[in-house]
């Protein structure tokens, strides 16, 4: 169904269900399902012509016809499964308002809550217009003055989110993800919780397994304290919900369910400086010295993982390696005989936001990676920020990658075939290392894939960031603190140091009787809160007020009038206090152990990748398509009158507004790196998902691959939400996004070896 046709369709629902329930008397239930209807008339009315400018220019940003993807058009799928699951309540409404056993609060919440949604939706669809006329020509990104980026996340930063975690929670993804999405989201905030009354180790995950009730039965208070926490807790509470995976317990379920490996090693590597030929020419050589930034010399940890048992690797040489206190070095099950070294070799890089994981929690789909390419992989674990900032990780990688080249023998491999992988930040050091690489003037990987990589760290504005103030994976407050704290920024630190020791060793020192006593007073939590949630709502007629944090965020909305209120404090805060700091921070910014001639020239003609010279045409008709209204719109403009979107209730939102000068360091945002290190890159294959607030990361960055002539696929896969390698087995769709990953490693493996030169005449 067409974008006029559904949006037809839905105000003639509309208005029928709206005469209707005008008809029913005076009752509070008829007078808010008939200003419900109204809403959602209003809303669609406004939302579908800007939905059709964007629908009209999107095309103009996609890599090429045959990958039409980019964050306008995905601002429009979200914005059209929302339209399309209104139409479909409305219709139920409107055949089943006059029986006996229509749920008249269920579907009253329902259609608040999506009506919420839809008006948060229209906010992003004129921002999105308004980056349309601002950006550069051609350009996703925002590259204007500081200034005015600073005046749009201020803005952005003080939405309503919360109507997206509760009812809508994942509405825009593939049905079998939402289940999950629900399940982490009850966790996270449960989480939350005993994060915020210091409790530690197991007892924070038992306790929350089983105080998370109320939760899970009341959607419009777990929306509301799920954007609390992502807009005021700090990094350590993320580092320490996301590595609840590295829990033995759960980790040894994940594993249970992933292929059998016989290898499978934890391996210490000594921080010990070695000499790498150079590729121009073998008879030279260069050092390539132990990772040094910010703690000193130190040990890099890698994981070995082999299907088979393969030459080398059960030397005396590697054995001596394997960390001590690993958790496996070899799973010695029958098997005829070694099997002769693979020709290829897979190098891993985890994601994680750099703050978070390590291979451990990667391990389960890279089991599977190994078995299908036949191939023995290796997954770096490198330091983490905030304690191991910015250059820490890309030394650690771009160190074991060397000694991996050097040592392939050991690994099973005789290294004719290296291919880099990595997922989101891994990602982006699978990009960072190969220029490294290049810049040593060693070998560079024969190629690369990226699963939906970050390849721009600063904060810039895009169609398809904005799409994070609806993630439940990716809110954008939680991507600005995992960007500080790799770039070595000061954090907000609101822990103790009980809060800062929920990391992986935390949370898998504690024994079994612990857990089991957690679990057991966890139940009885659980059930003392549901009675008293039970009992709250029996007695809600002899309290006053309600309690705020149980009041529905829609019927709280419903209630105010028209103007946005208690945004006060918020408009009072200054540009000044919100704005982008400059270069008075420099002194305080880690540099890379780089000399400047490594990074290369960098002149304003080689950064400049927005401009694109052979899209001129198409800019100049996107540029046309513009109404003169829109042309004089700028990121600080008003919304259209009579148009107000929800502000959020939870105060100023704790997220750094600002960036520092790091961040433009091609090491850290690949996409900002000059033309002259881009092409030493090897053949890219990019996987994007289409609904990911990092889309526009990977369709610039395969954008300025492909003007330089460089081998660059990008596939985008369609209703997946960032992170789906990690739920590779949860579905048939994750599962196939999965198998499109290890396609794209094979063609790197298996593709032939260049033709020799030539001799020289």
């Amino acid at each position: 169904m067409d974008l006029r046709t559904m949006t037809q369709s839905l105000v003639t629902l509309a208005e029928d269900n709206i005469a209707f329930f005008s008809s029913q008397g005076p009752g509070e239930t008829a007078r808010r399902l008939s200003g419900v209807f109204e809403g959602v008339r209003e809303q669609a009315l406004g939302l579908e012509p800007a939905l059709g400018h964007l629908l009209g220019v999107a095309h103009l940003f996609d890599l090429d016809p045959e990958t039409p993807a980019n964050g306008y058009r995905s601002l429009v799928h979200t914005a059209r499964c929302c339209l399309a699951h209104l139409l479909h309540k409305s219709r139920y409404v409107a055949s089943n308002r006059r029986s006996i056993f229509f749920r008249t609060s269920h579907n009253l919440a329902e259609l608040e809550a999506y009506l919420a949604a839809l008006t948060q939706l229209r906010a992003l669809v004129y921002y999105a217009q308004r980056l349309l006329v601002t950006n550069q020509p051609g350009g996703l990104f925002f590259e204007g003055d500081e200034g005015l980026t600073a005046d749009f996340l201020r803005e952005y930063v003080t939405l309503h989110k919360g109507c997206f975690y509760g009812r809508c929670l994942g509405f825009q993804f593939t049905p079998a993800i939402r289940p999950f999405l629900q399940t982490i989201s009850i966790g996270l905030v449960s989480f939350g919780e005993h994060y915020k009354r210091n409790e530690t180790g197991l007892s924070v995950a038992a306790s929350s397994l089983f105080t998370s009730g109320r939760f899970a039965i009341d959607p419009e208070l777990r929306g509301a304290e799920f954007e609390r926490i992502t807009q005021n807790l700090d990094v350590h509470f993320w580092k320490a919900f996301w590595n609840i995976t590295e829990m033995e317990v759960l980790s040894s379920l994940a594993n249970m369910a992933s292929a059998t490996v016989r290898v499978s090693r934890l391996l210490s590597l000594p921080p010990e400086a070695f000499e790498m030929p150079q590729t121009a020419n073998p008879t030279l050589t260069v050092t390539i010295s132990p990772p040094l930034a910010h703690t000193g010399p130190g040990p890099v940890l890698i994981r070995l993982i082999s299907y088979d048992l393969r030459e080398g690797q059960d030397s005396e040489e590697l054995s001596s390696l394997v960390k001590s206190n690993g958790q496996r070095s070899l799973e010695l099950w029958p098997r005829p005989q070694q099997a002769p070294r693979s020709r290829s070799l897979v190098v891993h890089f985890h994601g994680g936001g750099f703050v978070a994981q390590t291979s451990k929690s990667h391990e389960p789909y890279l089991k599977s990676w190994a078995q299908e390419l036949g191939a023995p992989i290796i997954s770096i674990d490198y330091s983490l920020a905030p304690e191991a900032p910015f250059p820490r990780a890309l030394e650690e990688c771009f160190f074991a990658y060397c000694w991996a080249v050097k040592h392939c023998a050991l690994l099973g491999s005789t290294g004719e075939r290296i291919c880099l992988a990595g997922d989101s930040a891994g990602g982006n050091l699978c990009f960072t290392v190969a220029l490294r690489a290049a810049a040593y003037g060693v070998r560079v990987p024969d190629g690369i894939m990226a699963a939906y990589p970050a390849t721009m760290l600063q904060p810039a504005a895009s169609p398809s960031r904005l799409l994070s103030l609806m993630d439940p994976l990716l809110p954008l407050s939680v991507l600005s603190k995992c960007v500080s704290a790799y770039t070595g920024a000061k954090t907000e630190d609101h822990s103790n140091s009980d809060q800062k020791a929920l990391g992986m060793m935390g949370l898998v020192r504690r024994d079994t009787a612990m857990l089991l006593r957690d679990f057991r007073l966890g139940a009885s939590s659980w059930l003392n809160s549901f009675l008293e949630l039970s009992g709250r709502k029996s007695q809600k007629t002899s309290e006053p007020t309600a309690e705020p944090m149980r009041r529905s965020v829609s019927e709280a909305a419903l209630a105010q009038p028209q103007g946005p209120l208690g945004t006060d404090s918020l408009k009072n805060l200054t540009l000044r206090d919100l704005s982008l700091r400059g270069n008075s921070e420099t002194s305080d910014t880690p540099e890379m152990s780089l000399s400047a001639e490594t990074l290369g020239p960098s002149t304003p003609s080689d950064v400049d990748f927005l401009l694109l010279p052979e899209d001129a045409g198409e800019e100049t008709e996107a540029k046309n398509k513009l109404s003169p209204m829109d042309r004089g719109l700028g990121v600080s403009a008003t919304f259209p009158q009579g148009f107000h979107p929800r502000r959020s209730s939870q105060g100023p939102t704790q997220m750094p507004l600002y960036s520092s000068p790091i961040v433009k360091n091609p090491f850290m945002s690949p996409l900002l790196a000059p033309d002259s290190m881009l092409k030493s890159l090897p053949p890219v294959h990019i996987v994007a998902c289409a609904l990911d607030p990092m889309l526009d990361d990977s369709v610039m960055f395969a954008r300025r691959l492909r003007n330089l002539d460089r081998p660059v696929t990008l596939h985008v896969v369609e209703d997946l939400p960032h992170g789906f390698l990690t739920l590779a087995s949860l579905c048939r769709e994750t599962r196939q996004a999965a198998e499109l990953c290890v396609e794209r490693i094979r063609l790197v493996l298996t593709a032939p070896a260049p033709a020799p030169a030539p001799p020289p005449v």
